[in-house]
């Protein structure tokens, strides 16, 4: 976003959540008119309007922040390294959930994709990576479509690939990340298939992740666990990415291991 002024920031974020200035005037309970002058900068809206606004909009933490400063105001969401001793909790969250995953895989990411910690189960989906993809930092949706990477080992690869990409653009379309619009850019570069809709197949509830292993075709489910009311930009940024067996051959394969 090239966008610098409060005012203009605001109104991208209303356009990006498709509202016009009278439906965002109703939720937030202020009148279209006082919003219009916001956008406009012909007035000057509090630090209190702003997060209401920010609210009412789901606007990242990351976002808020540039929100307030374009508006003069310091920023209101801290960013702190997860290795501070304010972040031991998490940490210690983070791992707790890893761990007690085993033997199945999980890994941790940031809103980048960015793996920060992973258990031993990962391991399986790593197996024959070409090594340069592992250097730090190291990107999971990179090691997963890089034709060096698992690509060659995913059975559904153009299925895969639709459910990666439709999950990607949907997380751009609620951050504006720049660097979420480079990577997958990138991605789309890899050779895989067409990126067609992902069409369920007869009582399927989701896309499994179906992967060679040993000659032996290993299927997963994966789910996404976020942090409940993050107050800083590294806690919202923070999710965990955890592999589930999607069938009984796969669970006994990895709990017989």
């Amino acid at each position: 976003m090239s966008t610098q002024t409060a005012g203009e920031l605001l109104r991208h974020w209303r356009l990006e959540r498709r509202l016009s200035q009278l439906e965002l005037a109703g939720r937030a309970e202020t009148s279209a008119r006082h919003l219009s002058f916001i956008e406009t900068g012909r007035a000057t809206p509090s630090r209190t309007m702003l997060a209401h606004l920010s609210e009412h909009l789901e606007i990242p933490l990351r976002e808020r922040n540039r929100l307030l400063l374009a508006a003069g105001y310091a920023p209101a969401y801290a960013e702190p390294s997860l290795d501070t001793p304010a972040m031991d909790a998490v940490r210690g969250a983070m791992r707790q959930i890893l761990v007690g995953h085993q033997p199945y895989p999980a890994l941790a990411i940031d809103q980048s994709w960015t793996m920060i910690d992973a258990n031993s189960g990962v391991a399986l989906l790593l197996a024959g990576i070409d090594p340069a993809l592992l250097n730090p930092p190291v990107n999971a949706l990179r090691l997963s479509l890089h034709p060096d990477g698992m690509a060659g080992r995913i059975v559904n690869l153009a299925q895969w690939r639709g459910h990666v990409f439709a999950r990607l653009s949907r997380q751009i379309e609620v951050t504006g990340s720049p660097a979420l619009v480079e990577l997958r850019d990138e991605l789309l570069a890899y050779p895989g298939g067409e990126i067609d809709p992902v069409l369920p197949e007869p009582d399927q509830a989701v896309v499994p992740l179906r992967l060679l292993s040993d000659g032996h075709e290993l299927s997963f489910l994966s789910v996404t666990t976020v942090f409940g009311t993050p107050m800083n930009v590294t806690v919202a940024e923070l999710a965990i990415e955890s592999f589930f067996p999607a069938d009984e051959d796969t669970m006994k394969r990895l709990t017989a291991a």
